[in-house]
């Protein structure tokens, strides 16, 4: 097929955008900042939309959907004075200057593009299983060499507890069980009431892709699986 599927204005403009948050971002974060998974996403969704690859695009879209849905939950919440798990609160964040926190609105809209872009390209369902290995890396990674919270006096904005490795807030550690139990639930617990259920939903009712098509030949050898699921929605 040579149809482009992703138009260039999108390319342009979501690049442009990107080239904003991440200098800003590190400045103001530090590069360990980009090791949670929605900003794991923003990164992929960035290559995916130049190289119009159904499984880097189907990746956040595992990833990210439900996730990113329950942010706006909690940041309407606390901006009703009724904050719930706290993981909006830095939006409010007095440390961090106004504009930084303007561009952390990408949660909001980030989901819809990235499901626009699914129903553009195709869901690949390899992204279920290949998600679920990043995210597995990515929280044994950040237990072991991130800091927990709280985050130092000296250096506020640093990003602390990424992913929830060590609890549910950023300001103290869980102490209900031992470490190692937590994480343990973390891993289970994201597949199984996150990303399998993304993945149902998006194997339902989103078009599927080939699996061999040539704008997934960058990513093939990384996949864990084989079959091929041929196009459900004609063109």
């Amino acid at each position: 097929m040579t149809r482009k599927n992703v138009p260039w204005w999108l390319k342009l403009v979501y690049s442009s955008f990107c080239a904003v948050l991440i200098p800003i971002y590190y400045r103001e974060y530090g590069l360990t900042n980009f090791l949670y998974f929605c900003d794991v996403a923003v990164l992929m969704t960035l290559v995916a939309v130049w190289l119009e690859s159904p499984l880097l695009i189907s990746l956040p879209a595992v990833g990210i959907l439900l996730p990113q849905i329950l942010w706006v939950i909690d940041l309407s919440f606390t901006a009703a004075g009724l904050p719930s798990t706290g993981t909006t609160s830095y939006m409010f964040s007095e440390t961090i200057p106004l504009f930084t926190r303007m561009l952390s609105f990408y949660h909001a809209w980030l989901p819809f593009v990235i499901a626009w872009l699914v129903w553009r390209v195709g869901y690949d369902r390899r992204a279920f299983a290949l998600w679920t290995g990043i995210a597995w890396s990515l929280l044994a990674y950040c237990y072991l060499f991130t800091p927990a919270p709280p985050a130092p006096i000296d250096n506020p904005n640093l990003p602390v507890n990424i992913n929830f490795v060590y609890g549910m807030g950023d300001k103290v550690v869980q102490t209900w069980m031992p470490p190692l139990a937590w994480l343990a639930i973390v891993f289970l617990a994201l597949p199984i009431l996150i990303y399998y259920p993304t993945h149902k939903f998006l194997s339902r009712f989103a078009p599927q892709r080939d699996a061999v098509h040539p704008s997934n030949h960058l990513v093939n050898s990384f996949s864990p699986w084989t079959s091929v699921k041929r196009w459900s929605r004609p063109w």
